[in-house]
Formats: C-alpha cells, structure tokens, sequence
C-alpha cells in the first residue's frame, strides 16, 4: 500500500508539473483570425485591427508583454470607436472645414444676400435631415471594446504545441490527477479498518499549519487572486479545457469554464476519498455523493447545456443572498427577455427563497443545504476536510463571527432593497450610483472574502471561513434553525467522557463538548449538521435528530460530578 501511495503521489505532482509546464512553453501572436474569432462585431474588430497593425503576426513569448500591448491597442480603437460615435472623425472634419470656406469664398455683400435667400427655403428640410442623422448616429453607434476581452484574444493567440494537441494534454491532464488521486486515496484507507482515524492530525505539516500547510494557502490565495483580477495569465489553462467546453456548450471556454471545471473536479475526486474515509457511516456517503451530484450537474453541467441553448446559465441551486446578483437590473432583464424559461427562473429564486428555504429548514435545519446542496459547503466538506480541526472554538471567534456575517446580511439586503426600487422608478432613488455599490460589494465580499479569504485560508482558519463568518444565506438559515426547527444534536450527558474530539473536529467553530458535558441540545445558528462530531465521538454521545420543537432548547444543564447528577437552576 506504500507503494500505490507513493504513486498516486507521483501522479499528481506529474499532473501539476504539467499543468506549470503548459503555462510555459507556448508563444502569443495576435492575428486577423483571433481577433474576429474573439470579437464577433465587425466595426469592434476592424478598429482593432487598425489599432493593433503593428502588434499583427509578431511573436511574444511573455504573456505579460503580449497583453499589455493588447492594452494599449483595445485604449486605441475604443478612441476611434468614441470618435466615430460622436462624429468627430477627419472625414467628417474636413466637410465642416471646407463648408466654412465656401461661406468666406463669397466676393460681395449681394452674393451672401442672395445665397441667405436661397439657403432659408430649406432651412427646415436641414433641420429634418440633421435630426435624422441624429438618430439614425446614435442607432449605429459602436459599443467601446470590454478590457476583459484580453483574456480570450491571449487564449486565442496561443501558438505551439498546446494550439495543436490541447485535447491530448487536455485528458493527460485529467488522467494523471484522477488516477493519481484515487490510488493516494485507496492506499490511505483501504488499508485501515472502516472508521475515523485522526492519529498524528496536529503533527502533520498539511494539517496543522506547517510548511506545506503555508505552501498550499498561498497556493490558493494566489490563484483567487490570478483568477479574479489577470486571469489573462491562466489563458493557457483556458485553452487547455476548450475542447471539453466545445463538447458540453458548443462555445470555446473562458476563465469561469476554467475555475468551474477546476472546482467540479476538485470536488468529485476529493469526494472520492471522503467517501473511502467515511465508508462506515451511511450517512456520510450519502451526503458526499450528494454534494458531488449538485455541484457536477446544477452548478456545472446544466448551465453549460443552458449557454448551448442561448438561455440564461443560471445555477439552479444558488439562492439570494448568497446569489447576490439575483435582483442586479441586468438579471432581471436578461430573465424578462427570455421567454417562460426566464420567468420560471425568476419565479424559481422567489419560490428557493421564499418557500423552500424556511420549509425545508423548519424540518431537516439549514444542513438540508450547507451540507448537502451547496457548492460552497462542498468544497468545504471535501478539499477542506483535512483542516476542519483549525477552526477557532474561541469565545472572541464566536462574537465576531455573528458580527460579521450579520453585517453581510444587513448590507446585502439593503443592496438589494436599493436595487430594486431603483429598477421599478428608472433610477430616482440612488441612480448610477447603485451600480458602484454593487460592484464594490462584489469586489469586497464575492471576490475577495468568499474566494480570496474564504478558500485561501482553509489551512489556516479551517474549511468554513466564508460559510462561518460571511455567507449571508447561512445567516437566514442559521436564524430559522435557531428559533424555528425541529433539528437538533442530543446529547447523552451521561456517557461523555470528555475527550475533546466532537469539539475538535467541528468544522463551525462550536464547543460542542460543553454542550455534551451538560446534557444540552446543540441547536446553534452556526450548527451546517455535517454529523462529524457524531462520528468521531467514542461513546455515541451525539446524535442528529428531526423531533418535535417541545423543549428542543433546554437551557438548563445537567451537572455531572461529585455530587451525583443534579440540575442547575
């Protein structure tokens, strides 16, 4: 078994190797065709094109040159395009110039008269005429060419080896990940008896803020950064999982294909060992098979069958606010013109929201979602697993952490409030200025804590950093759950032993051996019931149940000791 681990482990750094390897060994030249092949609006890619006559057919081997040059040539024809919008080109220049000369060409004083008389019985029919060119200008006009564009003119200007054998590296890729990570997974626990075995957890440098623990968080952290903000840098990897784009949607793949297929099987392969680790507990499989399944097929797979049919690609399965954009203006309009299907996906949020939410949390509490649907919680129950022990159980955790993903609640719901008062009265309450509040809330919490942060700091802070302390849908869920739900752990206060463990291993950050040590039901807002404190515990202490909501919080302990068992009034 040593040696298939050895291997596996072979296999993945050989996946990695090649992934660096691909990010390397190609060159960039923009030509003619990968610029109409990116920019389908012809006027867009003939002012490119001028734009960039000098940039054509040359070779870059640094992508950062390439790109910044691309910069430069998109600032020049978006100047041409404003040119040409507003009528301020030579052409147009030189007819003003030359009209004004033949007003000053007149000799006499009676030669101006006459052509006044002449040039005043059309008059209105010039009027008319410029007032139709008005319009008809201000119909033709040329959107400005996005920046973001850079990433795909890279990613389509890519010369070497990966132009021609992208679908070879692409499923040589794959394989070696895959295949590496099951055999690391199959020799780790199929070599040990079923069960959960946490021997070492806190000597290993993976998993208790060691070297290779700092290596990985930075790893993260740089490529959120990458991603969200140059992810023209990643335009290699992008190329790379263009045939599996073309095979699901038709369309060519961009950085959100890219992070979602990174995402999805990240998720599916370190689901396959969660599955091996919890293969005694009913449970546990079933709830990782089911994460897997929603992130592979709602979060994944169906958006991309709903791009090839032009309709909006929505993730089914996200709910406002963690959806944060559902109410934005351009959403709702992009749903309003989309038929039935966009008023069933409009309809389908409202009924997510509205409906299912406190429902289903009223009988099965918030893990029904954390812990079963959501994407989030998947990768945090699968890539986050092996540092659910680092998560703070602090008192000063638990305050900031109701401070914190309170606040998100409140402003993103103002956000949206603002929002939609906003789209229903043509902009009379904030105006434009909603726009720059709403992109500086996706900068600051849907960028940089739920990725940045809330990914990259798993082998610090432990596997539910954004779920803990950001995620405004678990704080709807959490108040539901807290006040109004029959799911609760039992504790049998009798048999705990007060080992520590349940509160060890609780991903949330809560002292659930306290709870155990009085008798105490845990009904904590926090609580996403992904049942590891259950499993870990020696003596079935813990329980996760669906009863009645008669006496569910019993704030009054049982004290265990010297005096025999009383109760603490």
């Amino acid at each position: 078994m040593k040696i298939l681990r050895q291997t596996g482990m072979a296999l993945v750094f050989c996946g990695l190797g090649l992934l660096i390897l691909l990010l390397n060994i190609n060159h960039y030249s923009l030509t003619e065709k990968s610029v109409r092949t990116t920019i389908k609006d012809s006027t867009q890619a003939d002012a490119l094109l001028s734009a960039s006559s000098k940039l054509l057919n040359k070779n870059y081997d640094s992508k950062f040159s390439f790109a910044k040059v691309l910069n430069e040539s998109i600032a020049k024809a978006n100047e041409k395009i404003e040119a040409s919008n507003s009528g301020d080109t030579e052409e147009n220049k030189t007819a003003i110039s030359a009209k004004s000369n033949e007003a000053d060409s007149f000799d006499t004083a009676d030669e101006k008269d006459t052509a006044n008389i002449a040039g005043n019985t059309t008059d209105t029919a010039n009027a008319n005429a410029d007032s139709a060119a008005m319009v008809n200008q201000e119909d033709n006009a040329v959107d400005a060419i996005d920046t973001d564009i850079v990433t795909l003119l890279v990613k389509n200007s890519i010369q070497g080896p990966l132009e021609k054998n992208n679908s070879l590296f692409l499923w040589l890729t794959i394989v070696l990940f895959s295949l590496g990570s099951i055999l690391f997974s199959f020799a780790l626990y199929l070599s040990k008896p079923a069960g959960i075995s946490n021997n070492n957890v806190f000597k290993k440098s993976i998993s208790s803020k060691g070297v290779v623990a700092v290596i990985v968080g930075f790893g993260l952290i740089a490529f959120y950064c990458v991603l969200y903000w140059y992810p023209y840098l990643l335009a290699d990897l992008i190329k790379l999982v263009d045939p599996l784009s073309y095979a699901i949607s038709g369309y060519g793949a961009d950085d959100g294909f890219l992070y979602g297929t990174i995402y999805s099987l990240a998720v599916l392969l370190l689901g396959i060992k969660m599955f091996l680790k919890y293969r005694h507990s009913t449970y546990q499989k079933i709830r990782t098979l089911s994460v897997t399944f929603f992130q592979l097929s709602f979060a994944f797979i169906i958006p991309e069958i709903l791009r090839a049919l032009k309709k909006p690609a929505l993730d089914l399965k996200n709910i406002w606010p963690l959806d944060y954009s559902f109410f934005w203006n351009e959403n709702i309009s992009e749903l309003m013109q989309n038929g039935k299907l966009g008023i069933f996906m409009l309809v389908w949020g409202l009924a997510l929201l509205i409906i299912i939410v406190p429902l289903f949390t009223y009988f099965f509490g918030k893990r029904w979602y954390c812990s079963w649907v959501c994407g989030c919680g998947g990768l945090a129950e699968t890539a986050g697993d092996p540092f659910r022990q680092l998560s703070s159980k602090k008192i000063t955790a638990w305050k900031i952490e109701r401070i914190l993903i309170y606040s998100i609640l409140f402003i993103i719901t103002a956000i949206t409030i603002i929002t939609l008062v906003n789209y229903f009265s043509n902009g009379r309450l904030l105006g434009s200025a909603t726009e720059f509040v709403q992109e500086w809330y996706g900068f600051l919490i849907g960028s940089v804590f739920a990725g940045v942060i809330g990914t990259g700091l798993y082998p610090f802070m432990g596997s539910r950093v954004w779920c803990r302390f950001g995620c405004p849908l678990s704080a709807i869920f959490g108040i539901i759950q807290r006040f109004k739900s029959r799911f609760r752990i039992t504790t049998n206060g009798g048999q705990c032993i007060s080992c520590g463990n349940c509160s060890t291993y609780c991903e949330m950050g809560i002292d659930v051996r306290s709870y155990a040590q009085k008798g105490q039901n845990i009904v904590r807002a926090s609580c996403v019931g992904c049942g590891i404190c259950a499993e870990v515990c020696p003596r079935g202490v813990l329980k996760l149940e669906n009863g009645s909501t008669t006496n569910r919080i019993n704030n009054d302990p049982i004290i265990i000791g010297n005096n025999s068992i009383k109760v603490n009034l």
